[in-house]
């Protein structure tokens, strides 16, 4: 496996998004296929694990910590805080809250670790920028817990360049976790090159689009009910439907590669910059084995230009989140 610099951390350069197993696309895998998924990636070569305290409301973090802590010398244990289930009115049903305070975000870390089985995070992001407190006092928050040795490295998501430099002015900031891929362009704006400028490395999370860019979701209606996509406009029914007229075109490029839809997709962001590191989900031992040897897919200039005036933000119909998704994150947008 190839590698790439995070921080203080030379990682695989394609990493394992472990929400997929417990989190968002309906029901969540068995802890015996979890497991599965997760050894074979480490077998695999991969060393950048990245997990959450929202997936699942803790069940990732515990599912991770359960068949990972044995080998936890042999890889980069990436986790987030500041978002997260909470029980606001008392009858056992977890909502997700948005909470950037110091207090909460320490004790969220101490959570993280007890549930990982860890002594330490090796990065630790802000999962969301709480907008009702300074991005100064969370970052500093988290930079007292890199003080205390309970994480090694900080990130942030979601965050726009400037927010990026405002914090990194108060700590230095290993990476910015943030969608990218071809149907989402925004990182192009500002984020990727602020990120170079200050020796960030950037983790592009949904780098296959959800789905969308494996070329295997025809039909939305068979989303399982409490699929996340059901509320993203870009799969809504007839903006899904447009968006489709796409992939005819997009899987002849792949054909012409000579690799699958999702590989072309993997292979494009490795190709925007070596500070970018992908970090595919799946609930398949298959589709890894897949999306890893997208490492391995050369893709020359003229393919490049291709690929990027057939799916950008001018032809991509529906933006990615609704109004409360967009109200939530500190992305530039097109």
């Amino acid at each position: 496996m190839q590698q790439r610099k995070l921080g203080p951390f030379t990682v695989s350069v394609i990493g394992l998004g472990c929400m997929n197993l417990s989190h968002a696309y309906g029901a969540p895998v068995s802890a015996e296929q979890g497991e599965r998924v997760l050894l074979s990636a480490l077998d695999a070569g991969v060393t950048l694990f990245d997990t959450a305290t929202l997936y699942g409301f803790g069940a990732n973090e515990t599912l991770v910590g359960k068949v990972l802590s044995p080998h936890r010398q042999k890889f980069t244990l990436a986790s987030k805080c500041g978002m997260q289930g909470v029980d606001l009115n008392g009858d056992g049903k977890l909502v997700r809250v948005i909470d950037g305070r110091p207090e909460t975000l320490r004790k969220t870390c101490e959570d993280s670790l007890r549930r990982l089985q860890t002594d330490v995070i090796d990065l630790y992001y802000l999962h969301r920028w709480d907008k009702k407190v300074p991005i100064e006092d969370s970052v500093g928050a988290l930079s007292d817990l890199v003080r205390k040795g309970y994480i090694r490295s900080i990130g942030l998501s979601e965050v726009s360049a400037a927010t990026l430099r405002k914090a990194h002015a108060v700590h230095p900031i290993a990476a910015v976790q943030t969608e990218y891929s071809l149907w989402t362009r925004n990182p192009e704006i500002a984020v990727l090159q602020a990120c170079k400028e200050l020796g960030v490395a950037f983790v592009a999370f949904s780098p296959v689009a959800r789905g969308f860019l494996c070329g295997t979701l025809q039909d939305v209606n068979t989303l399982d009910a409490k699929d996340i996509r059901r509320s993203m406009p870009r799969f809504a029914p007839d903006n899904y439907a447009a968006n489709l007229k796409l992939m005819p075109a997009y899987k002849a490029v792949a054909k012409e590669v000579g690799c699958t839809p999702a590989q072309l997709a993997l292979a494009w962001l490795l190709h925007q910059g070596e500070h970018i590191i992908p970090i595919p989900g799946t609930t398949s031992t298959a589709h890894l084995a897949e999306d890893l040897d997208a490492a391995d897919v050369p893709l020359s200039p003229a393919i490049l230009a291709r690929l990027d005036s057939l799916i950008n933000q001018n032809t991509v119909v529906g933006s990615r989140y609704n109004a409360q998704g967009n109200s939530e994150v500190d992305t530039e947008t097109f």
